[in-house]
C-alpha cells in the first residue's frame, strides 16, 4: 500500500459507559475523500478504523505494521471538525505505540486539530509530518517524494528535518474544484455495517442505526462563531503555535455529483444518513436541486442537517421534509441576548427562535436544539434563562454542552490572550469526557459549569412532557430507550468529593 490511513479509537475515553451503546460511530469521512483522490491519482490505500473495530494497542498496531505502507497518516476530524482534538487522544497513543514498535514507518497526522497548531504537532516525537488545511494538495505532493528529500516544496507540510528540527514546507493551497480534486469517497473499503448513527437521528430505536453513512456536500462555513474551529481547515499560513483560521467561506461540490454519491449509498443499503456540512440549509442554489434530485428519484433516505436558526425559510420546509430531512439540527446555543452577541449570533435578535422551532415542527421535520453553558458572560441567571428555553421548547432531542475553548477557534485566541485556564491534556478538551475542563466564567468556576450542565441534561431527559413528546411521536420502545440512556450518569474529575 501507498497510505494507510488510520482512524484511532477513542470510546470510553471519550465518551464513557455512553460509548457502549449510546454514542454514535460515524463513517471516517475525510479518510474516504482522502482516499479517492488518490485512488483518482493511481495511489493504493487502505483504511483501517480502530473507532468501528476496537482493538487493543498491540492489535492495532500490528494491523498498521501488516500493511506494509509507505505511508501511515493519522486522519483526526472526529464526527465533526470541532471535536478534532478530541481524536488526538487516541491518536497519540497509537501513534507513540507504532514508532516503538515499527520506527521505521512515516507517520503523518492531518486534522482540524493539526491544522489549528501545527508547529505545537510536528514537535511531538512521533509525528514525522503534519498538514494544514484538509492537506489535500499536500498530501500529493508528497507522495511524489522518497519521504526524506525535496520537502520544502510540498504545500502546507510541516516536516522534521534530519537533525529533527520542525521546518515548513511550501504555500498551502486550499482546493477550490471539489468535483475534480476531492471526486467522492472510496465508500468500498469501509463496511458501512459497522457504523451506527447517532441514537436520536433513528429515532430512539437502535435497529434503525445501521448501515449508516455520512458525507459531505460542501465545506467550510461563512459564519465565524467565538466556540467553533470549523474554518481552521481553510488555513494557508502556519502561523504560531497559536493560531486562527485565515479566511471563512464555503465550497461546494455540484448538485449532479453529490446526487451520483447518494445513489452509492442507497445501492449499498444505507438509509440512515446524516449530511454533515456546518451550514446545510443556506444556499437555494445548491440545496434545492439536491433535494429536488432525491425526491425525482425515489431514495427515500433519514436525513438530518444543520441550520442556524436565522437560515431557515420557512417556505422551504415542505421540500426539505418531502426529501428526507427527518431532522433539522439547531445551534441555538443561548437564551440570553447579551451572551449571544458575544459568540457572534447577535442577528438572532431579529428571529424568534420560538417561532422557527415550531415552524420546523409543524413541518413534520424533528429538531435538535444544541445549548451551550459557560460562555465567558455566562452566571447562573443566563444558562438558568437558557436551560428554561430548552425546556419551553421541548425538542425531540436536546444537546447540552459546556463552552471549552478548542484550539483554532476564536475563543482559544481570546482565553490564550487573557491566560484563562485551559485544558492541559486531550481528554479535558472532550466533552464527555471523564476529564472534560470546560472554561470558567467571569462569574462561574469550570466545575460550577460542569456541573450545571450535567444536571441540565438529566432534567430536559427525565422531564415529563419530553417523555410524551417521545412516546406520542416515536412510540413506547423509544421512550423506553430514552429512560434508559437517562439512567447513565457521566463520571468528571472535576466534581469528585
Amino acid at each position: 500500500m501507498d497510505v494507510c490511513f488510520v482512524i484511532p479509537g477513542i470510546g470510553e475515553k471519550a465518551y464513557q459507559k455512553l460509548a457502549n451503546v449510546y454514542s454514535a460511530i460515524e463513517p471516517p469521512t475525510w479518510a474516504l475523500l482522502l482516499a479517492q483522490t488518490l485512488r483518482a491519482q493511481k495511489y493504493e490505500s487502505i483504511i483501517l478504523d480502530f473507532e468501528a473495530d476496537r482493538k487493543s494497542l498491540d492489535e492495532a498496531t500490528k494491523d498498521i505494521h501488516n500493511t506494509k505502507s509507505k505511508l501511515v497518516v493519522f486522519v483526526l476530524y472526529g464526527q465533526n471538525p470541532n471535536s478534532g482534538t478530541t481524536m488526538m487522544i487516541g491518536a497519540a497513543e497509537l501513534a507513540k505505540k507504532l514508532r516503538e514498535n515499527y520506527p521505521e514507518y512515516k507517520i503523518a497526522f492531518v486534522g482540524s486539530h493539526v491544522s489549528a497548531l501545527p508547529q505545537e504537532v510536528i514537535k511531538l516525537d512521533y509525528v514525522d509530518f503534519a498538514f494544514i488545511n484538509e492537506g489535500v494538495a499536500g498530501l500529493s505532493a508528497l507522495l511524489k517524494t522518497d519521504l526524506i528529500n525535496r520537502l520544502s516544496g510540498v504545500p502546507g507540510l510541516m516536516y522534521k528535518d534530519a537533525e529533527g528540527h520542525p521546518r515548513k514546507g511550501g504555500i498551502a493551497r486550499i482546493i477550490t474544484n471539489l468535483d475534480e480534486e476531492l471526486p467522492g469517497s472510496a465508500w468500498d473499503l469501509v463496511d458501512l455495517t459497522k457504523y451506527r448513527s447517532h441514537f436520536w437521528h433513528s429515532n430512539f430505536l437502535h435497529e434503525l442505526r445501521t448501515p449508516f453513512a455520512s458525507m459531505y456536500t460542501s465545506l467550510g462555513c461563512q459564519f465565524g462563531c467565538s466556540f467553533c474551529m470549523i474554518n481552521i481547515v481553510n488555513r494557508t499560513s502556519y502561523g504560531t503555535g497559536v493560531s486562527a483560521a485565515d479566511s471563512k467561506g464555503m465550497r461546494h461540490w455540484s448538485p449532479e455529483f453529490i446526487l451520483k454519491e447518494f445513489e452509492k449509498l442507497w445501492e449499498l443499503g444505507v438509509r440512515t444518513l446524516r449530511l454533515t456540512d456546518e451550514m446545510f440549509f443556506l444556499n437555494k442554489k445548491y440545496y434545492v436541486p439536491i433535494l429536488e434530485g432525491l425526491i425525482k428519484r425515489g431514495l427515500k433516505f433519514n436525513l438530518w442537517a444543520y441550520a442556524r436558526v436565522d437560515t431557515v425559510r420557512q417556505d422551504q420546509l415542505e421540500l426539505f421534509k418531502k426529501a428526507g430531512v427527518n431532522w433539522l439540527c439547531l445551534g441555538i446555543e443561548s437564551a440570553n441576548q447579551e451572551v449571544r452577541l458575544e459568540i457572534d449570533k447577535g442577528r438572532f435578535k431579529k428571529v424568534n427562535i420560538r417561532e422557527v422551532v415550531q415552524q420546523i415542527k409543524d413541518a413534520g421535520i424533528s429538531v435538535l436544539g444544541n445549548f451551550i453553558f459557560g460562555f465567558p458572560e455566562d452566571n447562573f441567571y443566563t444558562m438558568n434563562e437558557t436551560l428554561s428555553l430548552a425546556l419551553e421548547l421541548n425538542c425531540e432531542h436536546t444537546n447540552f454542552y459546556c463552552a471549552t475553548a478548542l484550539p483554532g477557534s476564536p475563543l482559544y485566541l481570546q482565553a490564550k490572550h487573557y491566560g484563562w485556564d485551559l485544558p492541559e491534556a486531550y481528554e479535558e478538551f472532550a466533552f464527555l469526557s471523564y476529564e472534560h475542563k470546560p472554561l470558567q466564567t467571569k462569574y462561574l468556576s469550570a466545575a460550577q459549569v460542569l456541573k450545571f450542565r450535567d444536571d441540565a441534561w438529566h432534567r430536559v431527559f427525565n422531564n415529563p412532557p419530553f417523555h410524551q413528546l417521545v412516546k406520542n411521536k416515536f412510540g413506547q420502545q423509544a421512550l423506553d430507550n430514552v429512560k434508559d440512556l437517562s439512567k447513565i450518569k457521566l463520571e468528571r474529575k472535576l466534581l469528585r468529593g
